[in-house]
């Protein structure tokens, strides 16, 4: 070009220039510019009817921030351009006749042009983009455009689970699509869950964390509960080893119990009649059952999952584990009386067998083999089992009163040196509990074990401190590891103080 110019005299000057030039993010070769021909989608009135199905809650986004979001995508969308020059997807429907030019736009194969009459047909290269092929999904793959059982069974459906980052290219598309071909909405609720991170924030597909080692590590249903538990709407989940880890220890505890609980159903009789009525622990823990069931359900419902998760940990672990099998023990050793050993073990086995339901979905594989266990492999699968619901009968505010004061009292006894020598104090509301130690406590061995616990805290609070001193780990650490190590340091400060007080009343007691 510059020969030509140069050679009529029509150059006047030449300059370097430099420019960006694109390249195929595949195989890196230049890109050149140039216009061709395209397929569009006529878009504004598919997006008009798929904003109105949000607004007149036909379809409802979970969580409902999104929306925002939405109805900015779709108030200024423009027109799709639905052809792709690639080697595989879906063929354009269109044929040209290569004697008059006409063109043909066919559901199916046509064997000669509708205008001449002619055979010269060549089929239209390109392909469909691969997300307008995606947004027919809900129907094709029921079968249509036959009108299928599968399809008028199952279209709407009820829910679409999938990530944010695709509610512009893939649900709403299918909103679009579904409304104009089926006349009704492709779903009723779409829930948009947060990304994946580890605890740098980088998301796990970039991160050194792999599902599948930790699987092998701490096991399937220790990682399910963890992405459950801090799955909270509008948050990404930030994932470690360590939190996998101690939802690994929390599926330890629940076996732990699952030991102590069928140990005590060994010489259970279920089809004799219950000779003693429910007790306060019975009365107690079936009223704090009935309101986790209820808690649990109304988070599932609403697809708030780290509630669901919280609920039902607080009541195995805390309610279940450190105070019902534990208040337990003297009505299953006989020490109360026959008839009310077995209103326990009654208690126990319709708890302990409804608690494994509620725990299923997010741990379904502990949850299948201890209720084989518990049930001696008569019963069906857990799966196949109704999900509890809660009953009225069971609701029993007097007896969860009476038993959080006891909770109480319990938890608030403690050796107090105002109070006379060898005796634990506690303080309720107006009430003052007195507990004589000497016989019960054996003080020597009590002071030999909380120094030793002492000694650890007070190495791990120096190891937490030189740490986080550490001018490098702070410049080079992460916020959120930093943040996480303060938090440890904090916990280290506050156990190191307590189990200091505690040791320093034993000696008062001992001297």
């Amino acid at each position: 070009m510059i020969a030509d110019l140069e050679k009529e005299g029509f150059m006047v000057s030449t300059e370097p220039y430099a420019h960006n030039v694109g390249q195929c993010y595949r195989c890196k070769t230049d890109i050149e510019p140039m216009v061709s021909k395209q397929w569009f989608v006529k878009i504004k009135p598919l997006a008009k009817q798929a904003i109105s199905a949000i607004t007149k809650k036909k379809t409802r986004i979970v969580p409902a921030s999104w929306e925002a979001t939405y109805f900015d995508w779709m108030n200024n969308i423009r027109d799709w351009c639905i052809s792709r020059q690639l080697w595989w997807g879906h063929r354009i429907p269109v044929w040209y006749c290569g004697d008059c030019g006409k063109v043909i736009v066919s559901t199916a194969d046509p064997d000669s042009c509708p205008g001449c009459g002619g055979a010269s047909l060549k089929q239209d290269e390109d392909v469909l983009d691969t997300w307008f092929s995606s947004s027919l999904w809900p129907f094709t793959t029921l079968g249509w455009p036959e009108r299928t059982p599968a399809l008028k069974t199952f279209y709407p459906t009820s829910l679409l689970i999938t990530g944010f980052d695709i509610l512009f290219f893939w649900v709403a598309r299918m909103m679009m699509m579904g409304i104009y071909v089926m006349k009704d909405v492709p779903f009723k609720d779409v829930y948009l869950h947060a990304l994946v991170r580890d605890e740098k924030g980088e998301k796990m597909s970039k991160s050194n964390i792999d599902p599948l080692v930790m699987i092998d590590q701490y096991g399937t249903d220790a990682f399910r509960f963890t992405l459950a538990a801090y799955t909270a709407q509008g948050r990404d989940v930030r994932m470690s080893p360590e939190r996998i880890e101690g939802y690994k220890f929390f599926v330890n505890k629940i076996w732990n119990a699952a030991r102590l609980t069928l140990g005590n159903l060994a010489d259970y009789d279920e089809s004799a009649p219950v000779a003693a009525p429910d007790s306060l622990p019975e009365k107690w823990i079936k009223a704090k059952l009935n309101e986790t069931i209820s808690i649990v359900t109304r988070s599932l419902d609403e697809y708030h999952f780290n509630d669901a998760s919280a609920a039902i940990y607080n009541f195995i672990w805390h309610e279940y584990c450190d105070w019902y099998l534990e208040i337990s023990k003297p009505a299953l050793y006989g020490k109360i009386s026959a008839g009310q050993k077995q209103a326990t073990q009654k208690t126990m086995k319709e708890v302990f067998g409804t608690m494994l339901q509620l725990l299923h979905p997010f741990m379904p594989f502990v949850t299948e083999e201890l209720w084989q266990a518990l049930h001696n492999s008569d019963e069906h699968s857990i799966m196949v089992s109704r999900f509890p619901e809660t009953n009225d009968t069971q609701e029993n505010k007097a007896a969860q009163q009476e038993m959080e004061r006891l909770m109480e009292i319990i938890t608030s006894v403690e050796v107090n040196l105002v109070e006379p020598r060898g005796v634990a104090t506690g303080v309720v509301g107006a009430t003052k509990i007195f507990v004589p130690l000497a016989g019960i406590v054996d003080i020597a061995s009590e002071k030999t074990r909380l120094e030793k616990e002492l000694a650890k805290v007070s190495k791990d609070l120096e190891q937490s401190s030189r740490k986080l001193a550490n001018s490098d780990f702070r410049a080079k650490a992460a916020p959120e590891v930093i943040e996480k190590e303060e938090a440890k340091m904090k916990d280290f400060q506050k156990k190191y103080t307590a189990l200091e007080g505690a040791l320093k009343k034993l000696k008062e007691i001992s001297v």
